[in-house]
């Protein structure tokens, strides 16, 4: 299956690996590093040569606990550092957004992806993706990021997890989305338990069923510090092996902090893939 990200085509048979940037000072693992455009574009140019297909940049933190931003807050952060790769750097320029007038606007700087950790649910936000060719993701969520570690809970985290993501493919298709234009995603760490998310990565090439690319961020979550013990700055070999993990059983989108390392691990699985041809 190939798919067009404002004129960017990618094979999404294949594992691709997008880079994390964050312009905001509050973000778990890199709040207040890339917060700048000269450190924003810097880093984004670091991921590229290190073999990154996406750039995701995302100026709202939805780490848990995190509150919202205001809307002019938001396009303040983004808008700058989404103009300045797009028309420096080739890569797929993603913007983690829920809010649509952050879409429209980023969308006609060069954003070829919206990933939107809400699901296209703020009001709007299909009708927003409707006029437009650009793919979206859409990504389970229970609850808001301030509030979703509290207690989140499920008769069968797989089972809710694809029912979600179907009702939500029915509404956004309804609204004029396109089918061939939506990526899924499973919402690692968003209103899941340690539990609830290694019974998800033990089961994703199950949401395959749903037959949308699947796109997976695990990278140095808690998830891993609960089973390792390390601190965020210690994850990156915990990161790769869910990494590899998620490559294996079918992810075509693996978002990550350590683009360099993610790459070489899904080169790895794609060479032990092909061999088995």
């Amino acid at each position: 299956m190939v798919m067009d990200f404002a004129g960017r085509t990618l094979d999404m048979t294949l594992c691709h690996v997008m880079g994390v940037l964050n312009v905001t000072p509050d973000s778990f693992s890199d709040g207040g590093r890339f917060n700048h455009i000269d450190s924003a574009l810097a880093r984004a140019r670091q991921m590229v040569s290190d073999g990154a297909a996406f750039i995701d940049v995302g100026g709202e933190s939805t780490r848990p606990g995190a509150t919202p931003v205001p809307l002019q807050e938001e396009l303040d952060r983004v808008c700058p550092v989404v103009e300045a790769i797009a028309r420096e750097l080739d890569v797929i320029v993603s913007v983690d957004t829920s809010a649509p007038e952050v879409m429209r606007e980023t969308m006609s700087l060069g954003a070829g992806l919206i990933n939107d950790v809400r699901a296209l649910q703020r009001p709007g936000a299909p009708e927003e993706m409707a006029k437009t060719g650009v793919p979206v993701c859409i990504m389970h969520i229970q609850g808001e990021p301030d509030h979703m570690q509290d207690n989140p809970s499920y008769r069968n985290v797989r089972q809710e997890v694809s029912t979600f993501l179907a009702e939500r493919l029915r509404v956004i298709e309804a609204a004029g989305v396109g089918s061939h234009r939506i990526i899924l995603d499973p919402g690692f760490g968003f209103g899941k338990t340690v539990e609830h998310n290694f019974q998800l990565l033990n089961s994703l090439e199950q949401l395959q069923q749903l037959g949308h690319p699947l796109l997976v961020g695990m990278s140095r979550k808690s998830m891993l510090g609960h089973i390792t013990g390390r601190d965020v700055g210690e994850r990156l070999s915990a990161s790769i092996a869910a990494a590899t993990i998620a490559a294996m059983k079918g992810a075509s989108i693996i978002r990550a902090h350590d683009v360099r390392e993610t790459v070489d691990a899904v080169k790895v699985v794609a060479a032990m893939e092909g061999a088995g041809l």
